[in-house]
């Protein structure tokens, strides 16, 4: 649990510095993914910090990957959302309210709420079918981008940033289902292209698009899917008669992170008034 908590942090700090990056980078054109984006982010070097946090947290996130749950570790990564929340109040000077504070606290409850009530983690194998599966819906989230630019303005956002989400959410499935290195192995593919096409997704999202939305779905896509495949097909379980518990802290952690959403986004530091000129 203590490697599924450092990797939010990891990741809660990465978010902040890889939308400045993002922001700071000079836009291009349309209203899609924006393949180049990435290769002008990359200039930024907050967005190269980022990237280097997300490094950590992603070792960190296989480590907790191996030894508990996908429920509890896609709900701990959901909290990178408090985490950079509290940064901002510290680091931007971004005030919070009291909701917000509110969410924060939910946030941790929901947390506690999973360590109490999860198990360990499951050891079925999945199938073959699972795995070719994934490599489709990594593919599917390539495909996401290409429908995005299509769709209005505001529904835009959204679409880019579920398809994060479940490009993540791939990701976590593929390192339980990873036994060795075999690159014949089609989960490696799915986890490289859905890794991959997630980033350039949500990078186009902070930029382009309303980022409290985008962050929310990618919210539900990395959380929800492989929880219930993990429950599904890979065994994994709670505590005996804790299943109420465990269904209720991976709601609340979700929740709480859902309501923290615009921390997706770094916030602009609030600026000190102009001094009235003569």
């Amino acid at each position: 649990m203590m490697c599924a908590l450092a990797s939010s942090v990891c990741f809660g700090a990465a978010s902040v510095l890889q939308a400045m990056g993002a922001r700071a980078a000079e836009p291009g054109t349309g209203g899609g993914v924006d393949v180049a984006l990435m290769g002008r982010a990359l200039r930024q070097w907050r967005y190269l910090a980022g990237l280097g946090m997300d490094g950590l947290g992603f070792v960190l996130q296989i480590v907790a990957l191996r030894t508990l749950p996908i429920y509890v570790v896609g709900a701990a990564l959901a909290a990178s959302l408090a985490v950079t929340a509290v940064i901002a109040s510290r680091v931007l000077k971004v005030r919070l309210s009291r909701v917000e504070w509110a969410a924060v606290a939910v946030v941790c409850a929901g947390l506690a709420m999973l360590a109490l009530a999860s198990g360990k983690e499951g050891h079925r194998d999945g199938s073959a079918t699972l795995d070719w599966v994934l490599l489709g819906i990594s593919f599917g989230v390539l495909l996401v981008g290409v429908v995005a630019g299509r769709l209005p303005v505001r529904s835009r956002a959204l679409v880019l940033g579920l398809g994060a989400g479940v490009g993540f959410g791939v990701v976590e499935v593929a390192v339980r289902l990873i036994d060795g290195v075999d690159f014949a192995d089609p989960v490696w593919y799915a986890l490289l292209v859905g890794g991959g096409a997630a980033f350039v997704l949500l990078t186009s999202a902070l930029q382009r698009g309303s980022v409290t939305t985008a962050t929310a779905g990618a919210v539900l896509g990395e959380t929800i899917g492989p929880a219930i495949v993990g429950v599904a097909w890979l065994g994994d379980r709670t505590r005996d008669g804790l299943g109420w518990l465990a269904i209720a802290g991976f709601a609340v952690a979700v929740a709480g992170s859902l309501t923290l959403a615009r921390f997706g986004e770094a916030p602009a530091p609030v600026s000190a008034p102009e001094s009235a000129t003569p």
